[in-house]
């Protein structure tokens, strides 16, 4: 099998834009995919013998790998075989699919703030399938700005919160951990920043129920992304703006 991240690699050029790498979340971080993806799981989960509410997904969920949802629901309920299980999921991602091509949106602002900060290499670090990648940059617009940058937990084996998801597109992006700036909505997306040794910002959708975790830094809306990210090219004597 074919190194998944060989294609990506930035180029030299990229490399001294600003000395920094951007590595987005994909899901409620670029896109507002979540709300969909929580009403597709309460959809597609109680007819297999799992309850689950689409509050159950944003409360409990958000940003974990839908087989580890899957496993924790079956330790409540009850178990699926493996032929079920695969049925399951199928059903769930084409049903994903369709909601995603008719209604997905980006994040508010992010568009922009995306634009505001193309001098900076970036790529999307997601738990998801990279054809769920694809559909989402593809349906939101958002592509344009990340190329073929896209990496999947489902290629490296490796998913949020382990920082080896991370580590792995930073590499292939050629810069160290410390170059890297990780912007993650999920509880599971920072700690994998913040176990990686990177920036982290944390895109804080509720500010009244949620805390920003000790070492990243929170905001709550994508337009004061470029501030924070001019503010840590400062801080390491860069000379680009955001």
């Amino acid at each position: 099998m074919s190194d998944p991240c060989a294609s990506r690699c930035a180029s030299p050029t990229a490399r001294l834009a600003g000395g920094l790498c951007l590595l987005f979340d994909s899901d409620g971080t670029l896109v507002d995919s979540e709300i969909l993806l929580a009403e597709v799981m309460a959809e597609v989960l109680p007819p297999f013998g799992l309850p689950f509410t689409a509050s159950q997904y944003m409360e409990e969920f958000r940003g974990v790998r839908f087989l580890d949802i899957v496993l924790t629901l079956e330790r409540r309920f009850q178990a699926l075989d493996d032929t079920a299980r695969d049925r399951l999921e199928a059903g769930m991602r084409a049903r994903m699919e369709e909601r995603m091509l008719a209604e997905l949106m980006p994040i508010g602002d992010m568009p922009e703030a995306l634009t505001r900060l193309a001098n900076y290499p970036k790529a999307v670090v997601s738990n998801g399938p990279l054809a769920k990648i694809r559909c989402a940059m593809g349906a939101s617009g958002l592509a344009p700005h990340f190329a073929d940058n896209l990496f999947s937990a489902y290629e490296l084996k490796m998913w949020k919160p382990d920082p080896g998801l991370y580590l792995a597109a930073a590499a292939a992006m050629g810069y160290p951990p410390e170059r890297c700036v990780v912007i993650d909505d999920a509880a599971v997306g920072v700690a994998a920043g913040l176990k990686a040794g990177m920036q982290v910002v944390h895109l804080n959708h509720f500010p009244e129920q949620e805390s920003t975790p000790v070492g990243a830094i929170g905001i709550t809306q994508a337009d004061e992304l470029p501030g924070v990210i001019a503010r840590l090219a400062a801080a390491l004597g860069e000379g680009v703006s955001a």
